[in-house]
């Protein structure tokens, strides 16, 4: 596939096990098939039972990505072409008119961005040209007028020396030559002219220079080689030596300095504006202070969008953000379908079992493909995860099969290895009110109400309900700031098989209804239950319903 757009295989926001281990075993899977343009995501930060997963079984932890929104990565372009400071403005001029560019990007000689160098820069040094030129701001060492003019030297000297003075043409009398020449100098002489060569020797010029091929006498030689001044000889005659001169100039004397550059990560939306308000052609975009590429204001358009799987998942309000920018490939899941619109018809696979990684598993073994000990583990770590142990309801004899064939694969006893993994993740010693308030949290839009359902799962709720105070805080928080209606937290005792639910915001009576509780408080006690797919989102859903009616 070469250099097409890469395929996120990526499960929901604030992923759970399943979540992450399902896309690094999809990916997997594609990848084997012949698809390795597939790169395994994430949409958040893993949970420490996802940790104690993927470092049992030596896994490498999925690529962020926090966002599908287009950035300028996604438009920029390849810039195959820079000057550095040093390069003259004739190597410029060359650079513009063979690649048909109005600028042109400047780095070191590290290759660290620098500045920018456009047409009108150089037009305007051409303009300048009318007037005797002063190359000592400019910094040109003599060896670059030598080379510019094809010269040929006849009385060395420091070539490395920078020319401290004017370019300047002897013609006229001594007296005139006299009145215009200054220390550092250089002097261009036409053939034949030896009393202006002679004469320029006598003013400390930096260097005399005989056009159209001149004879340079003896006595010439004699004198600039007392006078320590470098003589050189060229074919081309006056008027273009001194044109050629002025263009040695390096490029670090014209170009910008303070320019408007953009980092790759930028956000399209955040640079419209910047673009809009600037006159130029081309944008450097830099990471590090080294150039990457280049936006430019005429390519300024809708990139192709990202290409996503989905796993886990199928709404759009639990998906990563910038999901209405991406076209969707494929889904694969196991929960209730949520109105995911899609531009073209795609691959579903949703099937009604305890995890995603079972479907998963299945997927390979339909497909006669074999799984490996790291990829067998990290599927069973989903399952073992999401059927809490297979005590969710949740669980199916396809979860139970699945997990045990993959635990002769991995390696390990179901039951121990499960137990260590849910201990691992039930610590929440570590986690502040705010992270418990919103871990492994889902979005729901039920009926007329965005509600925001987190779960955490612990050997002893006491762990969590010692906060209760402070966590039910920051669920108000949650509501006030992201816009939910209600924010609901499953405080799921694993060995009790049990779960303390604790809720803010309104109507609270959704809750009253779907539990069959008095629900005037802040929480209730729900034996049996584990599931937040199977025995909290139905019931609400239903609960809203009837309400309505």
């Amino acid at each position: 596939m070469g250099n097409a757009k890469p395929v996120y295989v990526i499960g929901h926001r604030n992923p759970d096990t399943d979540s992450i281990c399902s896309a690094i075993a999809y990916a997997n899977l594609k990848k084997t098939q012949g698809d390795n343009n597939v790169i395994a995501a994430r949409a958040g930060q893993i949970n420490p039972e996802t940790k104690y997963a993927l470092d049992y079984f030596n896994v490498e932890l999925p690529l962020l990505v926090s966002d599908l929104y287009p950035r300028v990565k996604d438009i920029m372009l390849e810039c195959n072409t820079v000057v550095t400071e040093k390069d003259t403005l004739r190597h410029l001029g060359k650079v513009m008119q063979d690649n048909s560019l109005r600028s042109v990007p400047v780095t070191d000689d590290n290759g660290q961005l620098t500045g920018i160098v456009t047409v009108s820069d150089l037009a305007q040094r051409y303009f300048e040209e009318l007037n005797i030129q002063n190359l000592d701001d400019a910094k040109v060492p003599l060896s670059s007028v030598v080379k510019i003019i094809g010269g040929k030297t006849v009385v060395p000297s420091d070539e490395d020396a920078i020319v401290l003075g004017k370019v300047l043409i002897a013609a006229g009398s001594k007296s005139t030559i006299s009145r215009l020449l200054a220390p550092g100098d250089v002097v261009l002489v036409g053939e034949g002219r030896f009393d202006s060569m002679m004469e320029s020797l006598q003013h400390d010029i930096s260097c005399l220079i005989v056009t159209n091929d001149g004879t340079v006498p003896d006595d010439i030689i004699t004198e600039a080689k007392r006078t320590n001044t470098l003589v050189v000889t060229t074919q081309i005659d006056t008027y273009t030596a001194a044109r050629l001169i002025n263009q040695c100039v390096p490029v670090g004397h014209i170009m910008k300095r303070h320019m408007t550059s953009f980092s790759s990560q930028e956000l399209l939306s955040n640079i419209k504006g910047t673009i809009d308000s600037t006159n130029y052609r081309n944008y450097p975009v830099e990471e590090n202070g080294r150039l990457v590429g280049l936006v430019s204001r005429d390519n300024l358009m809708v990139p192709e969008p990202e290409r996503v799987i989905l796993i886990d998942h199928n709404e759009r309000g639990q998906a990563v953000e910038g999901i209405e920018n991406a076209k969707i490939l494929e889904i694969i899941d196991h929960h209730r379908l949520g109105g995911m619109q899609t531009g073209d018809p795609i691959f579903i696979r949703e099937e009604p079992v305890g995890c995603t990684a079972t479907i998963i598993a299945n997927m390979y073994w339909q497909r006669g493909v074999d799984i490996s000990r790291s990829i067998a583990g990290i599927l069973l770590s989903a399952i073992l995860s999401d059927t809490v142990l297979f005590k969710s309801p949740t669980c199916t004899d396809m979860d139970r099969d699945a997990a045990k064939k993959l635990a002769e694969i991995a390696g390990v006893t179901i039951e121990k290895y499960g137990m260590d993994m849910l201990k691992a993740g039930s610590t929440v010693g570590s986690m502040s009110s705010s992270e418990i308030a919103k871990n492994d949290c889902k979005e729901f839009q039920i009926g007329d109400y965005r509600i925001l359902v987190s779960q955490v799962s612990v050997m002893d709720t006491a762990d969590v309900l010692n906060k209760k105070a402070e966590i039910l805080k920051c669920m108000e928080n949650n509501c006030e700031q992201e816009g939910f209606d209600m924010s609901l937290l499953m405080v799921t005792d694993i060995l009790q098989e049990s779960t303390e639910l604790l809720y803010v915001g309104s109507p609270k009576t959704i809750i009253g209804t779907a539990f069959r509780k008095d629900a005037s408080g802040d929480s209730i006690y729900l034996p049996g239950v584990m599931s937040r797919k199977k025995q909290i989102i139905p019931q609400l859903t239903e609960a809203v319903s009837l309400i309505k009616k």
